[in-house]
Formats: C-alpha cells, sequence, structure tokens
C-alpha cells in the first residue's frame, strides 16, 4: 500500500479585498493558484513558474503563510495533499484575468463568495475571511482523516 502525498505551492494574491482564484473548466469549486513543484524545484521557484505558464505574469514570492493538510475520498480513491500557502504579488493580472490554459479560468472574489463557489481545500475560506489579520502567517489546518482543524496566530 502506497501512501502518495502531493506537495502544492499555492499563491493567496489579494487585491482590494478581493482574492484570485482559479477553476477548473466544469469545475464545481475554486482553489488558489498555484501547483506541483517539478523535480527538486523550490516552493518559490514553483509559484513563480505556474503564475508565468497560467497567467503570463511575472510573481513577486514574499511571506510564507502555513499549510493546508487535505484529505478526500472520490471515485478513483482516497488523496492527500500538502497546500503551502504564500503570499504573493503579481502584476499585469487585470480585472479579468486572461487563463493562458484553456482548461481554467480566473476570477477576483470577495470572502463571501469563495463559500458559495466552494474554495478547496475548505479551511481556507476561514483564513481569508479573517484576512488582513490572518496575513501575518502561522496558519495550519487539516482536512485529513476527516479531522478539521486548524489555527493561526492573529490579531494585534
Amino acid at each position: 500500500m502506497t501512501n502518495d502525498i502531493e506537495i502544492l505551492a499555492r499563491a493567496v494574491i489579494e487585491r482590494r479585498g478581493r482574492f484570485l482564484v482559479a477553476r477548473p473548466s466544469g469545475g464545481d469549486y475554486v482553489y488558489l493558484p498555484g501547483g506541483h513543484p517539478e523535480g527538486r524545484e523550490a516552493l518559490h521557484a514553483c509559484l513563480r513558474r505556474e503564475l508565468r505558464e497560467e497567467l503570463g505574469v511575472r510573481a513577486d514570492v514574499g511571506r510564507y503563510l502555513g499549510l493546508i493538510e487535505h484529505g478526500w475520498t472520490d471515485a478513483a480513491g482516497a488523496h492527500q495533499e500538502v497546500n503551502h500557502c504564500f503570499r504573493v504579488r503579481a502584476s499585469g493580472i487585470g480585472r479579468a484575468p486572461i487563463a493562458r490554459e484553456p482548461d481554467l479560468e480566473f476570477l477576483w472574489l470577495a470572502p463571501a463568495e469563495l463559500g458559495r463557489l466552494n474554495l478547496q481545500p475548505a479551511p481556507l475560506l476561514r483564513f481569508l475571511r479573517a484576512w488582513p489579520d490572518s496575513s501575518r502567517g502561522g496558519w495550519w489546518a487539516s482536512t485529513a482523516a476527516g479531522r478539521p482543524g486548524g489555527r493561526f496566530r492573529g490579531g494585534r
């Protein structure tokens, strides 16, 4: 039995109270932009590459915010991933972002809209709703083994 855990780098890009999210074509959920590191690629480099490939923008990867461990089961079986989240600034993303990949679309959403569009992993919603207090980092949450939990160090 194997225990494959996917590693992902995720970008938290906020502008005027809205967050940039991606939605796969035909998908019933949204997620933060980013993706899987290739080979021995560092997470910062992964985010810069993914944002360049998916949106054609240059990204400045900043503060590490934390991680969300996510587990779920679907028709293909059980899955587990670890999402490392970073605060990112990217120039050249317009009000209607244009994806460079045909199977994606990008949207700017307010925190109230994120829940309605099924943001995944779901614990991210709590952190993004607490923005800007949660922008200091210290995130941790897990849906693995059916045990949602988490925290962040916030406040002033």
